[in-house]
């Protein structure tokens, strides 16, 4: 299991020339001019982890598999989208899909860029983009609250409902309190409970401080997930080998790149958790959702593994480099039997025996 972030913005704010870079692609035209993306571009890239490296080393792996997770560079969107403006049925059902948004706005002058709304405010795009989301998932309660589908609802699914509307027409987001309403508001496509990250994208001179541009979405966001991001500094960094990729990086001072900000936040975000299954044919990384019991994680490998399962048999990530293989971490009482209960902790290297 990999997730999926959906990149969405107002048009010619960077969001192909980021798809670009974060997928070390050419796949999505950036060009100076509204909807120049049409159908959205999907990119998987590779979740690079150097505990998966040192594992496959250790256990001298034929194969090493690393995790994913997939962008989408979705049409730009302009006010009036919930209405169908510029793209805006397609930016909608495309949303639907991503399991996170990152919302891209334009933190940098440019007066070889145009700005749609001829101003550059992230402040005010953000609204827009939140007020199309919010008159877009209002339509869809609405909807569902029409007197002939009525008749198909709970009444607990209509109480539900009827308070989230109450919400979106006072312009907040809808929320979810607890696993009823997730399950229900999920189902029926809500964009706004999506989770969400904020990326600025900035020039090269304030990518490390930020600017007034990045200020004022703090200002206005503060308790959102904002990172600053220079897409056309990741677009040189996508061109280059690993060394040549190091030295930039050291000439500019970055410590890390976009991508693996985004994929921190996205991890935390979503709530997820890599665990780790590594021996000589294969070490591979897999993703779950935080609290993932044993037998839910094995079926991650395999669905029959869950239904099979008979135990796990676990040792930490640390440990296994520490003493370089699971026998040795026997030897040294650091492996463990967990049972169906087990909840699996991040970087855990687990072998599970099942039935036959």
């Amino acid at each position: 299991m990999g997730f999926k972030c959906g990149i969405v913005g107002l048009p010619n704010v960077g969001k192909s020339t980021l798809f670009n870079a974060l997928t070390a692609s050419k796949n999505a035209e950036a060009a100076n001019f509204p909807f120049c993306t049409i159908d959205p571009n999907i990119g998987i890239v590779d979740v690079i982890d150097k505990r998966l490296d040192q594992l496959a080393k250790l256990s001298s792996s034929k194969k090493k598999i690393y995790t994913n997770i997939t962008f989408v560079d979705i049409a730009g969107l302009v006010k009036g989208a919930s209405k169908g403006e510029g793209l805006g049925n397609k930016f909608l059902s495309h949303i639907r899909q991503v399991d996170a948004i990152i919302h891209l706005v334009r933190c940098f002058d440019s007066e070889k860029i145009t700005h749609v709304n001829s101003k550059i405010s992230p402040a005010e795009d953000l609204e827009t983009i939140k007020t199309e989301i919010i008159l877009a998932d209002l339509d869809v309660i609405q909807k569902k609250l029409e007197k002939g589908k009525k008749k198909l609802l709970s009444e607990k699914d209509i109480k539900i409902l009827e308070e989230k509307l109450k919400q979106l027409e006072f312009g907040e987001e809808a929320t979810i309190n607890d696993i009823s309403d997730e399950k229900l508001l999920s189902s029926i496509g809500l964009l706004s409970i999506k989770p969400k990250i904020i990326v600025c994208n900035v020039d090269e001179e304030n990518l490390s401080k930020g600017n007034n541009f990045t200020k004022e979405v703090l200002n206005k966001y503060p308790n959102e997930k904002i990172i600053n991001i220079c897409a056309d500094i990741e677009d040189q960094l996508s061109g280059l080998d690993k060394d040549e990729k190091e030295t930039f990086m050291k000439d500019i001072g970055l410590n890390k790149t976009g991508i693996n900000k985004l994929i921190k936040e996205g991890y935390d975000l979503l709530k997820l958790d890599t665990f780790f299954t590594s021996g000589p044919e294969e070490s591979r990384a897999w993703t779950i959702k935080k609290n993932t019991k044993a037998p839910k994680a094995a079926g991650v490998i395999h669905t029959d593994f869950e239904k099979n399962f008979i135990r796990a048999e676990a040792v930490t990530c640390e440990d296994f480099i520490k003493y370089g293989s699971a026998e040795k971490c026997k030897e040294n009482g650091k492996l463990r039997i967990e049972g169906k209960d087990y909840i699996v902790k991040d970087g855990d290297v687990l072998y599970f025996r099942v039935n036959p």
